[in-house]
């Protein structure tokens, strides 16, 4: 499969956009599309089953960028996706150009992309994949590693020196072999003020597997640690993971990030289920943060951020389960004003109908925040799913998100990917009236794996350059179930 590049005019106007000091208060320009994934390198693997296999179909990425090298930015994203968890390995799309081509690389996170008993990458899948850079441009992926049955987790790093294109044999933060614990949703983050220093967050629950409503997945008697592990000497080696909750009674975490403060204060954002064991009733969902002032040492007691009133997606015609990125937060911070920003599915906009995108601002470091306030403008009642928030340069807030806002009565469910954005007083809804959007013609997400309904990812990708974005997503392709879904990256800039 070939790779699209951009016209020389939309080369120029990227250009023009790294050198904008402010941006505009219309609708932001979107570059053409650049496909960044190719024919999947493990097609010919038997590892894995059982369960239905999606070969060539990608899902959930994410983008960073080299601060020491704008024109190299890395994805990562899973690599044959498995209708019952995980994929076949994780790959990294690499650019050194901007963004103009894609190669790909990966680390030995899975059997198939090269592990073994030797390197430690003997897992049968792999899933969660995550990248950071720090800010000396080593760049840091994370994986969750895992048996076909569920029974054995891991939590896998690996390093790159070069901006992607090789990776080191991967480090084990955590493994375990257990019916009643699974290590689950990490994400690593590195430190921007200091080289040495990388942060790896994720939930240790009692119960593994996945569920095609995420409610109801946590209605169950489930308790979950926030476990932590940090390395102090650029990744040579890392801390022994332990759990950073204050208590665990009653308590279950998911989706836990990382962002760090320009003071060099460390705030983890996740969704927290208070009342897990008890009847459903009792059980409420919120959106929460800690924070350490210490670099990972101590952390605080649970802040939290609101409640998290998301509903299941469902296919508009037929009824059947969409799996998105529903009690999953995505963070942001500001690198200057350091002003925190939270998005996530939220049915409060539509007195429970269906799910909005919802935004929450924090300006002391997350020790208050605003009231919920809904920033996409997706009409006809239309839900909105998977958002995922960035800050640029300028201080210019914009979130991405798909929407159904063009499907229709006949066959299939045209969908689309949007962004919108802010340039002040973002925790006021009139202020994200701008929305653009990144897809050119819609596509019908009816085509996309199934995985618990059907699946693009439980997060996407979405960096920044200056004050230009760079979203990093999945496309379901036109009626093709031999190569189902692709990644694809853009530019949006003022």
């Amino acid at each position: 499969m070939g790779t699209r590049v951009f016209t020389r005019a939309a080369i120029a106007l990227i250009v023009m956009a790294l050198m904008a000091t402010s941006a505009s208060a219309g609708a932001l320009n979107v570059a053409p599309l650049v496909l960044a994934s190719g024919p999947s390198p493990f097609a010919g693997c038997t590892v894995g089953g059982p369960g239905t296999i999606y070969v060539n179909a990608e899902v959930e990425p994410r983008v960073a960028v080299n601060p020491v090298d704008f024109q190299n930015i890395v994805a990562v994203y899973q690599q044959d996706r498995w209708s019952n968890g995980g994929a076949h390995g994780l790959v990294a799309a690499i650019t050194h150009n901007g963004g103009q081509s894609w190669t790909r690389t990966w680390a030995h996170f899975s059997t198939c992309s090269g592990g073994t008993v030797a390197n430690g990458g003997d897992f049968d899948r792999a899933s969660d994949p995550w990248v950071t850079f720090g800010p000396n441009g080593n760049a840091y992926q994370i994986g969750l590693s895992a048996s076909a049955d569920l029974l054995t987790s891991a939590i896998l790093v690996s390093k790159s020196t070069n901006g992607g294109d090789t990776w080191s044999e991967p480090i084990t933060l955590i493994r375990e072999t257990s019916v009643f614990n699974f290590n689950d949703k990490e994400s690593i983050t590195a430190d921007p003020g200091n080289a040495d220093y990388v942060y790896a967050v994720w939930d240790r629950s009692r119960k593994p597997g996945e569920n095609a409503d995420f409610h109801a997945l946590h209605s169950a008697a489930f308790r979950g640690d926030v476990m932590f592990s940090r390395t102090t000497n650029g990744g040579t080696s890392w801390e022994a993971p332990r759990s950073i909750l204050p208590t665990n009674a009653n308590l279950f975490t998911i989706g836990n990030q990382i962002v760090v403060l320009p003071d060099g204060t460390l705030v983890d954002v996740f969704e927290a289920i208070k009342g897990s064991g008890l009847e459903p009733a009792r059980q409420t969902f919120t959106e929460s943060v800690l924070r350490s002032t210490d670099k990972g040492v101590t952390w605080s007691r649970v802040i939290d951020i609101s409640t998290d009133q998301s509903v299941a997606t469902r296919d508009p015609d037929t009824g059947r389960q969409v799996r998105t990125g529903a009690g999953l937060p995505d963070v942001a911070v500001d690198p200057t004003a350091g002003t925190l920003y939270v998005v996530w599915e939220d049915s409060r906009f539509s007195g429970g109908a269906h799910n909005d995108i919802a935004l929450s601002r924090s300006t002391d470091g997350g020790l208050s925040w605003s009231s919920p306030i809904k920033v996409n403008q997706t009409p006809n009642a239309a839900a909105a799913f998977t958002p995922s928030v960035r800050v640029a340069a300028d201080g210019t807030v914009a979130a991405t998100y798909y929407d159904f806002r063009n499907n229709t009565a006949t066959a299939g469910v045209p969908t689309d990917y949007w962004i919108a954005h802010c340039h002040s007083d973002c925790d006021v809804a009139a202020s994200w009236g701008a929305e653009s959007r990144i897809t050119t013609a819609s596509f019908d997400i009816e085509i996309a794996p199934v995985a618990f309904g059907y699946f693009l990812g439980d997060y996407q990708g979405l960096t920044s350059i200056g004050n230009s974005f760079v979203p990093f997503f999945i496309l379901a392709n036109a009626a093709n179930t031999a190569n189902r879904t692709d990644a694809f990256a853009t530019t949006v800039s003022p």
